[in-house]
């Protein structure tokens, strides 16, 4: 079994892009069948639920203001030859906040995703441990800041490395925080060489930010098996562009419209007033007669109910 500590980093990383649900699908089966463990320490899910709202608003609130820019770029600079740029620009627009439902589901499973693992509490040693690290100032306290998270995460994934049978059980630490747990001016695939004891042994590894995480499922699992898993994966969710919308809104309302007005023709009907059926259906035949085209052969026009309702609706 494939054990991992994913940092609180990379998970906001994976959450924030347009294909997380495909990785997470995958970790979710892996799981499910037994071959991959998720370690989390209490700070992760912490720091992952502190951090959502802001990085949520902040990906609504960029993709936005960028779409906003283009479009006043375009409008100024490209004048009316830009004109159905403009109007593509202005479509995505509208898409902002389906994007923004979207990343919502990664946040979601995600924090779904850490519930299920192995909760690593921190024990006093280790908690001894990030102090010596911050009075030797050694990583991750090597940039004078306050790093004791990030050092009580290390040292939860060093307890667990050491009591671990690496053979059988290989562990992964990754993190897309490369400032405070990758080598300094140089590879930042490395770990910091206060750091690189921990992945001395063969069996636990150092992996950097969400290609690191693919990368680290790649190499132990094999290409074939994550692509026998994706076969059944078919998420596909692209927002409808806005004349999708458009059209549907307008469909709805003829067939709501055409709906109402034959229960106008029931309703004198029932009174016994041929006068006002006969004038009805002269005024609203040629709208009726539109309708009637336009969705022919659909079976999708009522009336819904042969009972009158008096305020019309469906």
């Amino acid at each position: 079994m494939l054990k991992l500590l994913v940092d609180t980093s990379t998970w906001l990383d994976l959450a924030k892009r347009r294909d997380g649900q495909k990785m997470i699908y995958t970790m979710t089966e892996l799981i499910r069948d037994g071959e991959l463990r998720l370690l989390v320490p209490p700070v992760v899910i912490e720091e992952f639920s502190r951090n959502r709202p802001r990085v949520e608003s902040s990906i609504t609130t960029s993709l936005a203001d960028r779409l906003r820019s283009l479009r006043r770029e375009v409008r100024e600079y490209g004048g009316g030859a830009h004109a159905e740029t403009h109007d593509a620009l202005g479509e995505l627009a509208h898409h902002a906040p389906l994007i923004g439902a979207m990343t919502t589901r990664n946040f979601d499973d995600i924090e779904e995703l850490l519930k299920a693992g192995v909760t690593l509490n921190s024990t006093d040693n280790e908690r001894m441990n990030v102090v010596q690290r911050g009075l030797e100032k050694r990583a991750p306290f090597h940039k004078s800041k306050n790093s004791v998270a990030d050092a009580l995460i290390i040292e939860g994934y060093a307890t667990a490395v050491a009591e671990a049978d690496l053979l059988q059980d290989p562990h992964a630490f990754v993190t897309t925080n490369h400032e405070d747990f990758s080598v300094s001016n140089g590879d930042r695939r490395l770990p910091h060489p206060d750091l690189a004891g921990m992945f001395a042994t063969e069996g636990s590894d150092y992996r950097l930010g969400v290609d690191g995480l693919l990368e680290a499922l790649s190499d132990y699992f094999g290409e074939d098996h994550l692509s026998d898993i994706n076969q059944h994966y078919e998420f596909h969710e692209d927002p409808r562009r806005l004349d999708e919308i458009i059209s549907a809104e307008n469909d709805l309302f003829d067939r709501i419209w055409y709906h109402r007005s034959l229960q106008a023709d029931i309703r004198w009907r029932r009174d016994g007033n041929a006068a006002k059926l006969k004038r009805e259906q002269e005024i609203a035949g040629p709208a009726r007669r539109r309708i009637e085209d336009k969705f022919e052969g659909k079976d999708m026009l009522g009336p819904y109910s042969e009972v009158f309702s008096p305020g019309g609706g469906l």
